[in-house]
């Protein structure tokens, strides 16, 4: 994995410039998602590994998968990932790219750890406080950890809130040991 990502990074870094560069960060971000789902396809993979098939029909066979109309700087990105036989690192790529114009816009992934689960609604109403708190813009993720007995707990980098039951409880432990 770690091998994929430091190939990958160098195609990811080219596209997010192209993208910035062109103010075309979204589409270049949506265009990624969809050549990722393609890519993580086993019959769009032995396509791009049969040897009976050149670079320049791998490149029509994807863009005619993708469904849309592909200005020429994307058909010449997916040409290049061809030729390169870096078509299966389309997941990674996708995955760097984000990252890269989530720093560009200033947007940190959150982790919301919950001791129940939470619809988008619930979601929604504690992410404007969560933003004052870490003083960025969030991209809220949510998993759920019964343990938690209540409340919740947000990692955002290496920042953690804590407010659950749990943390409460732990924090009375150490007061009570000291």
């Amino acid at each position: 994995m770690a091998e994929s990502l430091t190939v990958a990074r160098p195609y990811a870094e080219a596209v997010f410039r192209l993208g910035r560069e062109s103010s075309a960060l979204a589409d270049w971000s949506g265009w990624l998602a969809r050549l990722s789902l393609i890519a993580n396809e086993s019959a769009m993979r032995d396509c791009f590994g049969n040897p009976k098939l050149n670079s320049r029909q791998v490149t029509d066979l994807v863009v005619g998968v993708l469904g849309v109309e592909a200005p020429q700087s994307l058909s010449r990105f997916i040409e290049v990932l061809a030729e390169n036989k870096r078509l299966t690192l389309l997941p990674e790529i996708q995955t760097l790219f984000e990252e890269l114009k989530s720093d560009e816009e200033g947007v940190k992934e959150a982790l919301i750890v919950s001791a129940f689960p939470m619809d988008d609604a619930q979601v929604a109403q504690v992410l404007p406080a969560l933003e004052q708190h870490f003083s960025s813009k969030l991209k809220p993720r949510v998993t759920v950890d019964s343990s938690l007995i209540g409340g919740v707990k947000v990692e955002v980098g290496d920042e953690v809130f804590d407010a659950s039951v749990r943390g409460q409880l732990d924090a009375m432990a150490v007061a009570l040991k000291n």
